[in-house]
């Protein structure tokens, strides 16, 4: 059959992590957790900062938004690869495939730029901590959330536009659990030259730019750290950045693997497991990273069950 009389796909099949039921009983009750832990860790910070009068501060109100942006990014995807795990025919509509696309570069994106964000406001109080509060104003930090969002929404809207136009004919095996731009590419019935080059494109705007600001915000505390004279004070700092660097480097790195590299025709089970990892791991991490391991948090925390025992 030509491919001009092959019918537009309506639906996509995923290939799941393991065809041993076993092994997939085993995978479901694993990424069970994984989402539970998630799902907790970040409604805990969204409900604690807000009621805590102490944590009304530049770096939680950042953490808020990305508590909300980690719970999306992890909602997408995971209950989704949950539910496949449990039936046999592991599907969805291409208008569901569409949409899971739209947040999840959303959300992954708005991350991205949050992150970086996170690491400038922690550059100012380390290295000018008497002027923070006249850098990091309430209204620079909504500014700055805006246009993180923003850029999400952007780089969202440039590679799902990109992606879509593209028409999708007689293929419809997804070597995959979600839908994602490089997976969805393989099954395109036409050149995807342009599309790649336009979320290679996006992907410098919002992976290596800001990966660049972080590297410089970290470069200038740990010069700033080296000089303290104090070495508690130097230990401390070096244990709270160095928690943040390795949640940093495992999502940017799985991220700019998976959407900045040439996009072969075969997606492997290693390309498969990097994007379970920044998309199910990473939001697990992040609360326990930036906030749960923070003494205010855990000060927080104590005070609202004093407040409201159960």
């Amino acid at each position: 059959m030509g491919e001009e009389n092959q019918t537009y796909v309506t639906e996509f099949v995923f290939l799941s992590l393991s065809q041993d039921p076993q092994t997939q009983v085993l995978l479901f009750f694993l990424f069970l957790i994984i989402y539970l832990l998630t799902v907790l860790g970040n409604l805990l910070i969204i409900v604690l900062i807000p009621t805590d009068s102490r944590l009304h501060t530049p770096i939680y109100f950042f953490l808020i938004n990305l508590s909300f942006a980690d719970l999306s990014f992890s909602t997408t995807t995971v209950p989704q690869v949950l539910i496949h795990f449990l039936v046999k025919q592991e599907t969805i509509s291409f208008a569901g495939c569409s949409t899971q696309i739209v947040v999840l570069l959303l959300v992954g994106c708005t991350e991205c730029a949050l992150l970086a964000v996170m690491s400038y406001d922690r550059c100012v109080a380390v290295c000018k901590p008497l002027h923070y509060s006249t850098i990091m104003t309430h209204w620079v930090c909504v500014q700055l959330a805006i246009g993180s969002w923003t850029s999400g929404a952007f780089v969202s809207l440039v590679d799902t536009t990109f992606t879509l136009h593209l028409p999708y004919r007689g293929k419809n095996i997804i070597n995959h659990v979600f839908c994602e731009p490089p997976a969805l590419l393989k099954l395109a019935s036409a050149d995807t030259y342009s599309t790649e080059m336009a979320i290679f494109a996006m992907g410098v705007d919002i992976l290596l730019a800001p990966g660049s600001l972080i590297l410089v915000s970290y470069w200038h505390i740990i010069s700033t750290v080296i000089q303290m004279q104090s070495g508690e004070g130097r230990l401390k700092v070096f244990s709270t950045c160095g928690s943040h660097l390795m949640v940093i480097v495992l999502f940017y790195g799985s991220a700019i693997f998976a959407y900045m590299r040439p996009n072969s025709r075969i997606m492997n089970e290693r390309d498969k497991m990097i994007s379970v990892f920044y998309s199910a791991v990473t939001p697990m991490l992040n609360p326990i990273i930036y906030s749960l391991r923070n003494k205010d948090v855990k000060g927080a925390l104590r005070r609202m069950t004093a407040k409201y025992p159960f």
